[in-house]
Order: structure tokens, then sequence, then C-alpha cells
């Protein structure tokens, strides 16, 4: 084994898998604790709230003694004496506030929607600080402002002006000085509900013709930050590539952008915090795509998935019990075309959707 790493966030999975995959022993501190993280962890434990990490990564620290530290959505900024592989949480905790993301962009001169301010409606709605784009939403008139207002009032949040393009992404990894573009990913938003805007999957590669200038941009943003390690940059790929936001750590498309180029994000993250980068965009092998299936009333999941991996991961232990508009577990489709992957994904969701009972 290459290493001892212990890998902490609100959702973990896809980063030890990927770990494993490259040679290290990995541990988790993780909020599901699903079965299939165990398959690729020594040891993990489980949190309820954000604000007990550092307390759970200290335990499982002196349990299992460990090389490096690396972090996954929610444990951006947290502190700890283990080294860090990835960016400082004094570098990162810019990048983790919507305003201070908007205002970066703007110093770059790369596109990015405006602020909108009074009453310039339609605008989009944002959290300033936040993961999965789940209480992102569209308001069209005060009164729908109002009403997110009331729902989420302790929230400070953004405003945006809408832009008409599709949600997508790019992957990169960078050394704080220079960054390189792995892949282009098309998000899968939920599209229904009060989470429409959710983050629900992605495709990998995402073919579109304005793929090499997002690629351009994710790496000038990405560079320019200082961040080091894994990076996305969220985009709209509209009239031109807006620019949305900085991830300053690994994405939840690192599945698919595995699965397409078929080379370890994670050993090139561990690259990058050493100072090497690859040498150019790693060509796809083939088209990968994940959904996220959500529990479509209060359930109780009773089957076992674990025997149809790895068409599905995120994979709950049975019994466990679930809130209308959850996530269960995610599919996946693979093929050498779009049509092939998504045809294989339809596949593989009906068959996950009947053993779920929906």
């Amino acid at each position: 084994m290459k290493g001892r790493v212990l890998v902490a966030g609100f959702a973990t999975r896809h980063v030890a898998q990927s770990a494993r995959r490259a040679g290290y022993t990995v541990y988790a501190v993780d909020h599901f604790c699903d079965q299939d993280l165990g398959w690729y962890t020594e040891d993990c434990l489980t949190f309820d709230e954000l604000d007990e990490l550092p307390e759970k990564i200290t335990e499982l620290a002196a349990r299992h003694p460990v090389d490096a530290l690396v972090v996954a959505s929610g444990a951006e900024a947290v502190g700890t004496t283990i080294p860090l592989c990835g960016t400082p949480p004094a570098k990162v905790e810019r990048f983790l506030d919507k305003l201070e993301i908007q205002q970066f962009f703007e110093e770059l001169e790369v596109p990015v929607p405006s602020l909108a301010g009074g009453d310039c409606y339609p605008a989009m709605i944002k959290p300033r600080r936040g993961a999965g784009g789940w209480r992102n939403a569209v308001v069209r008139a005060e009164e729908d402002l109002r009403r997110w207002e009331e729902a989420w009032p302790e929230i400070p949040y953004i405003a945006q002006a809408l832009v008409d393009g599709i949600p997508s992404s790019v992957s990169c990894v960078a050394d704080g000085r220079r960054a390189r573009a792995i892949a282009v990913n098309r998000q899968i938003l939920r599209d229904e509900g009060e989470s429409a805007h959710g983050f629900a999957g992605s495709l990998t590669p995402f073919s579109h013709p304005l793929a090499g200038e997002m690629i351009a941009v994710a790496e000038r943003i990405c560079a320019a930050s200082g961040c080091v390690g894994s990076i996305g940059i969220d985009f709209v790929a509209g009239e031109k590539p807006w620019a949305i936001e900085i991830n300053p750590r690994f994405q939840a498309t690192l599945d698919t952008v595995e699965m397409a180029i078929q080379k370890s994000v994670f050993a090139m993250h561990m690259n990058a915090c050493r100072g090497m980068i690859p040498t150019a965009v790693p060509a796809p092998r083939q088209v990968a795509v994940r959904r996220i299936l959500f529990a479509e009333r209060d359930m109780r999941l009773d089957t076992d998935l674990a025997n149809f991996a790895p068409r599905v991961a995120d994979i709950p232990w049975p019994g466990t019990e679930f809130e209308e508009g959850h996530a269960v577990v995610s599919v996946y489709g693979c093929g050498e075309t779009e049509g092939e992957a998504y045809a294989d994904l339809e596949r593989n969701t009906a068959t996950a959707r009947r053993l779920l009972g929906q």
C-alpha cells in the first residue's frame, strides 16, 4: 500500500473508493457509512452534524495512525494536526462563500452572471455557503423571494441574474500555481420539487461546442485560486461559458470522471499536492453517466442492493429508513456513445427501482 489516508466529509464513498483503487489504506469519517464505504475502508466513523467532524477525525486518527487527511464536502475548513493533502483551510475559506466566489470571478474578468439587485427578476437565489444546490431557487417576483426567505430565515444568500444554458462542470487538478483540466461533465439536476436545482448525477464526457473554452477558463480560475489538488468549476453552458462556482475539493462527478477516463483522480490529486499535474487533458475512453435515485415517499429499504454493484453505489444497509425526497442510491450506465450510456443507465435504473419497490 502507498500510505494511510483518512477521508472526511459529509459523503466520502466516492473518494474512499478512488483512494483504495489507487493503492492506499483508507479510513473515513462520513455521515452515512453506507455498505460499500466499508468495502474500501479499514474503519469508518459516522456523525450527525458537521460540527462533530473535528472530534470524530481526532478519534479515528487516535485509533488508527494515518499519514494524511483528505477532505470532501463539508470538511474543507476543518483544521487538524494531521498533515492535509489539499487546500489549506485559510486558503479554502474564501471559496466556501458564493459572494466571495462572485467577486473572485469578477476580478479575473471571466463571464459570470451579475448580482441581481432590488426588483431584478427572474433571479437565482443561492445560500452563500453549502454544496449540492438543493436550496437554490429561481424567483420570478417579490413574493417568490419572500417565500424563500420565510423557508430559510437564518440563511444568508446571494441573488444572481438568471442565465440560460446547460448545467456543467470542469474537473481539474492544481498544484497551487498551475492547473490541468481532466474532464468536462454535464450535471444532471433534479428538475422538480423544492430541490429542483439540486445535484442528481453527471455525464462524462460532456461534448459541447463550448467544452474547449470551458477548459481554458477553468484552468485559469483554478491556477489563480491557489487551491491544491482536486478542484471543480461549475458552469452554465449557454451563449458563453458562465462560471458559477468553485468546488475546492473532490466533486460529486468523481465517479463518472474515473469511469470515463479510466485513470485515478485520487492519484492525480495526491500528485498535484506534491507539485505534479498531468501534461494534457486525459482522453475519455467511454461515456459514463450517474443518476441518484430519491425516495418517492417515506420508506424503509428492506432489500439488500449489494449484489447489484457496480451498477449501483452508495448502497444503504437493509432496514434503513428514508424520508420522501432523500437520496437512496446511485445508479450508473456506460457505453461507447452517450446514447449507449443512457440506455444502460435506463436498464439499470429500472432494475433498481424494482428492487426499491418504486
